[in-house]
């Protein structure tokens, strides 16, 4: 039985296609800087989103047509499903998927039941894996939605919602593994406070970190290899949550003793709701080395809140595969479209514009990216303008053997500093456009 019958394989044809269920930039085959477009990009399905999504929003139910779907939240429905995303995403020809353990089965009344039910429904997501060659990028634990997470979960007030969620992560990390999954994502949805008067934030902050180093013991205790990574949101559904930037989970990862442990999901839109740029968030976290993945995404800048629509901004996809190609890849990580398609886009057809759409604006990102490291222009730039670093006091600074007194005697004698040049932003914005054709 096909799900989606009126859709082919996607196939690439080239930038003058006009055919709206064809690739004009994504050619998986491609080589770009010595590696082939599929491996650079690592493209995934976020199972949520996709396949759970109905269009719903504050204002109204869900209104999308899934003709699939017959109204129940039982195992059967959910195994059945699992065929749904494996033609979408066979056809599609992505090579990675991600989920949610709330995502793929639904919960049961108590902690077992919770657990059986997901075991049905992941022996069936493991025939597919095999049959399509299809992979996990990630898994991770809902740990939200549930009204027993009113209060977060490792940072609840209450411990038995704490030891709740860390079996919800016990299990998921053994399905993560027992899928083949090569990351395992943490989201402090509710990891955060809404009012300061009812809340010891201390106290909050030391269960968050005691969590995830209870989740760092088991991950070795089972041979779990894959990689652990923080994705930082500032707010929504929280005022203020815990991993709020990339620059806030850094220091509490190095406060906690986790730094050496995880890396960071990065996602566009959490970043703008941060009023960072998704830039400024990548080459934060990459500086450090510390960029594991993306939640490819974007926000409306005329909308508060999470939109979560899919990229489509070759501005952006241009300066994040920019950073992603200078630090040599992602590595096990990859771009996952945690997106969803306009309320008002609600056929099953739908789906596949926007993936196309998505897919083709990372690949055209990622070629324009190539262009501009291939020219070197930005790097010549950073290298000529911090060129007083390299040598003589700049480098003494560096290197640790400048004292105060050292610099004092060094400027006395000089009497002044040498005069700044020009930092060229609006040329470097010109050459970038160049590149934007």
């Amino acid at each position: 039985m096909s799900f989606f019958p009126e859709v082919k394989k996607i196939s690439y044809e080239g930038p003058d296609s006009r055919n709206p269920l064809a690739f004009r930039h994504y050619n998986e085959n491609e080589i770009v800087e010595g590696k082939s477009m599929k491996d650079h990009l690592r493209f995934a399905v976020s199972y949520w989103h996709t396949f759970r999504g109905t269009g719903n929003d504050p204002f109204g139910p869900g209104c999308a047509v899934r003709p699939w779907e017959d109204g129940t939240d039982s195992v059967e429905m959910a195994i059945k499903r699992v065929s749904v995303a494996f033609e979408f995403m066979e056809k599609l020809g992505v090579p990675f998927y991600c989920f949610h353990d709330r995502d793929v089965a639904p919960e049961g009344k108590t902690l077992a039941e919770s657990h059986k039910n997901l075991d049905a429904v992941v022996a069936a997501l493991a025939k597919e894996q095999q049959r399509t060659g299809i992979h996990l990028l990630w898994g991770t634990a809902n740990l939200f939605s549930n009204p027993r997470y009113v209060h977060g979960a490792s940072t609840s007030c209450n411990a038995d919602v704490f030891a709740y969620a860390a079996c919800q992560v016990k299990k998921m990390l053994e399905v993560t593994k027992q899928l083949g999954g090569v990351n395992y994502v943490f989201w402090g949805g509710r990891e955060g406070y809404m009012n300061l008067y009812n809340t010891n934030l201390r106290r909050e902050l030391d269960h968050l970190g005691r969590f995830l180093h209870l989740a760092v013991d088991y991950k070795k205790k089972i041979g779990f290899t894959g990689q652990f990574l923080i994705e930082p949101k500032p707010k929504e559904p929280t005022t203020h949550q815990y991993d709020s930037d990339t620059a806030a989970c850094m220091a509490f990862l190095r406060t906690y003793n986790l730094a050496n442990d995880f890396k960071f999901n990065l996602e566009t839109n959490h970043a703008t709701l941060a009023g960072h740029t998704m830039f400024h968030e990548a080459m934060y976290a990459s500086a450090y080395g510390m960029l594991g993945s993306i939640d490819a995404n974007r926000g409306d800048l005329l909308l508060g809140w999470d939109t979560d629509q899919f990229p489509s901004d070759l501005y952006l996809t241009a300066q994040v595969m920019w950073v992603v190609l200078n630090q040599g890849g992602l590595g096990s990580g990859g771009l996952n479209f945690d997106a969803k398609v306009r309320r008002e886009s609600f056929e099953p057809i739908d789906l596949f514009h926007a993936h196309i759409g998505a897919m083709d604006s990372f690949a055209q990102g990622l070629k324009i990216a190539a262009e501009i490291r291939k020219d070197g222009v930005f790097k010549d730039f950073i290298q000529q303008r911090y060129a007083s670093w390299d040598s003589g006091i700049g480098a003494e600074i560096e290197s640790g053997k400048a004292t105060l007194e050292s610099l004092e005697t060094y400027m006395l004698a000089k009497g002044n500093s040498n005069a700044n040049t020009s930092g060229r932003q609006e040329m470097l914005e010109n050459i970038f456009n160049r590149y934007l054709r």
